[in-house]
């Protein structure tokens, strides 16, 4: 699995399971990337809002495996909000990284995390944070580009004022919330759908229903979770700093049934 790839709209391949570093300290994130990449990930995700993009690029110039062979996919602040602040992220993205360029850049909210579900769409904002986006796609800064936690509407302002359609938009995805009308909205719009915390920040774990399947199959609860994910042709970016569960994230051979995906999307 960690040698197979989604190819975006662009032509682009990016690794089908990539490491999530939401909430790892600088410290941490090194050891976490370079067992990550021991094991055979090549898809490392960060954001500024996660402060840990250095050690990340520290992690990953220690491992020894070229930076050529990493997808590395990182999220401007949702705070900026404008052409001049979009510019200004992605330059600081790409020293703190110590690389020329990043494999997927991402706007890391449509709104302001201050102001989550307030009544200010930001539309004319986002319009402009994507026209420095694509400049740096054009420059060859950002191999790809994209969105997270991106609504319909969200991605229809896009839409409407792009050159460049986004790769992707990264969402909350997992087993009890699987966002069917972004999806089918991203997959009509050839945008591939990467989805966070698929065991859902750890909520999912101990669920007896879910545990049972797993035992089914002699996989952990959190594998049943993230194959759940693949199967629906959703990008997971499961996280852990044990190098075990690291490896066992990935350890994706097996398949689950019709009848059980369908317990799996009927859950609640």
């Amino acid at each position: 699995m960690l040698n197979e790839h989604f190819t975006l709209s662009n032509g682009v391949k990016i690794p089908k399971i990539g490491l999530g570093t939401w909430q790892i300290s600088t410290e941490d994130v090194v050891s976490a990337v370079k067992a990550a990449i021991r094991t055979g990930y090549r898809h490392i995700d960060t954001a500024v809002g996660y402060g840990n993009e250095r050690g990340v690029a520290q992690g990953i110039k220690e491992s020894g495996v070229p930076r050529e062979e990493i997808f590395i996919t990182t999220k401007i602040p949702a705070e900026a909000k404008s052409y001049e602040c979009a510019k200004d992220a992605i330059e600081k993205s790409l020293t703190d990284l110590d690389t020329h360029y990043v494999d997927q850049m991402l706007i890391h909210a449509p709104w302001p995390w201050a102001d989550m579900g307030g009544s200010n769409t930001y539309f004319t904002e986002n319009a402009a944070v994507w026209k420095a986006f694509e400049e740096g796609y054009q420059a060859g800064k950002l191999k790809s580009i994209g969105v997270s936690n991106f609504a319909v509407k969200d991605l229809e302002n896009i839409l409407n004022n792009c050159t460049i359609k986004p790769h992707a938009n990264q969402i909350s995805y997992h087993i009890g919330k699987t966002q069917k009308d972004v999806v089918d909205f991203c997959n009509k719009n050839n945008i591939l759908v990467v989805g966070y915390s698929p065991i859902a920040t750890g909520r999912l774990l101990n669920n007896p229903q879910i545990q049972e399947i797993a035992d089914k199959y002699g996989v952990s609860l959190p594998q049943i979770c993230i194959k759940f994910v693949l199967q629906q042709d959703v990008l997971p970016i499961p996280k852990s700093t044990n190098e075990e569960r690291i490896r066992q994230n990935a350890d994706m051979n097996f398949e689950i049934s019709a009848a059980d995906m369908e317990t799996l999307i009927r859950f609640e």
